[in-house]
């Protein structure tokens, strides 16, 4: 069979394990796979069936990623690595993460179709909880692989189980005693290549009207999941110069980052603030009274690695000007960074050159999120995304991908694993 047919063949296949994984996340209105719990566990053993079936051999390492290789009879040069996640945010979308993982195993169901035999292995990983709403922390995967896991990150708890992410991965299968030791469980220099297909998160593509980008770079991210606010509780009729508001205080500190995100990007240097808690104590909060807690969550991110430092700065001086401003106390507590993403200009080629060779239209765009292929980048692994159309963006229940868009980032993914492969 034709390799053209061979991936055309494979959408079956594809619409199958979609099908599978949101029948397994199913929380309407949306998808919950919780991360080293019922929804990510058995969404790895419906793909690692998937994998089993094309003669792929499975195992997990000491964080429970799951790895499906097909393996080589004489392998001439390292792995080939396709990965991503399973995970998804509460009431999220089918698409944001799994259908990377599913494109790389139609990509190895079209070699196989096509009758290739490898020259090198071709690896499939499904990597552990990405999104950080679990634990506080994303993309702990990729970092257990690559040894890029904070200091006491495997005391954080699961937002649902109350467990430490100690705890969880060893339910899961894994070694967290082999994490403590904070070595590498794969030889970055030993991974030719890592390679990750993932739904866009603004709809550029739509704007653009093309099925497939190739990514440019990817974010990196500073982030204070728990940040706190202390003033002084008061009753509702207290005049202002006498208040400590901390509710004022957080709509003052959030002021303060956007005016700082649009002179950031009027002076060309591309970031975004995300605040994605902002509230209250509720169990204490009152129409009548002046709130002397307040808490709220903050994502920065931006495309260099100067650049977050800079922010970094920018921000502290934002705290103490607030505080000041309305006498209050905030504590942006618990830290975690991501390295920002660049890929690699030789994959980049490849793949515009695999696009092009198959009729199939590619823009080139940076993308908005932070994925697993950043900590790949920053441990010096060559590292190459395809980003596919999806209208409504991500992390919301409403993700619109086409399959007929993945599989034609499947087509370009493949085409270009021909060249290095056979």
């Amino acid at each position: 069979m034709k390799l053209e047919q061979a991936i055309a063949a494979q959408k079956p296949l594809v619409q199958k394990l979609l099908d599978g994984v949101a029948a397994i996340g199913a929380d309407p209105p949306g998808i919950t796979r919780d991360a080293y719990g019922r929804g990510e566990n058995e969404a790895h053993d419906l793909i690692r069936k998937a994998g089993e079936a094309l003669g792929m051999r499975a195992s997990i390492d000491a964080s429970a990623n799951l790895s499906l290789c097909l393996a080589a009879e004489n392998p001439e040069a390292p792995p080939i690595v396709i990965g991503s996640h399973l995970d998804s945010i509460v009431q999220g979308g089918n698409f944001d993460g799994a259908a990377g993982v599913i494109a790389g195993i139609a990509a190895v169901a079209a070699l196989r179709a096509a009758g290739i035999t490898p020259r090198r292995d071709v690896e499939v990983l499904a990597l552990r909880c990405e999104e950080a709403v679990w634990f506080g922390l994303g993309l702990i995967g990729s970092r257990c692989m690559l040894a890029r896991l904070p200091q006491g990150a495997l005391e954080l708890r699961h937002a649902r189980t109350g467990k430490t992410l100690a705890e969880s991965i060893a339910l899961a299968g894994g070694d967290p005693e082999q994490l403590q030791q904070g070595k590498p469980l794969r030889d970055p220099a030993g991974i030719g290549a890592y390679l990750e297909i993932h739904i866009e998160q603004a709809p550029q593509l739509i704007e653009a009207g093309m099925p497939v980008a190739i990514c440019l770079a990817n974010p990196g991210n500073l982030r204070h999941p728990f940040i706190r606010i202390t003033g002084e509780d008061a009753h509702t009729g207290l005049p202002h110069r006498f208040r400590r508001d901390a509710a004022l205080a957080g709509a003052d500190f959030s002021l303060c980052l956007e005016k700082l995100w649009l002179e950031e990007e009027a002076a060309g240097r591309p970031m975004a603030v995300t605040i994605g808690r902002f509230h209250t104590p509720a169990e204490r909060h009152s129409l009548t009274a002046v709130s002397g807690e307040f808490e709220l969550s903050l994502d920065l991110r931006a495309y260099d690695a100067a650049h977050l430092v800079a922010l970094e700065a920018k921000l502290q001086a934002i705290v103490s000007e607030v505080a000041a401003r309305r006498r209050v106390t905030i504590t942006l507590g618990e830290r975690s960074s991501a390295a920002p993403g660049l890929m690699n200009p030789p994959l980049m080629a490849g793949f515009a050159e695999a696009a092009t060779a198959g009729g199939i239209p590619v823009a080139r765009l940076h993308s908005a999120g932070t994925h697993d292929a950043n900590n790949f980048a920053a441990a010096g692994v060559k590292t190459g995304m395809l980003l596919v159309r999806n209208q409504n963006g991500s992390h919301n229940p409403y993700e619109a991908m086409e399959t007929d868009d993945l599989m034609a980032s499947i087509a370009v993914l493949t085409g270009w694993l021909m060249t290095v492969i056979a």
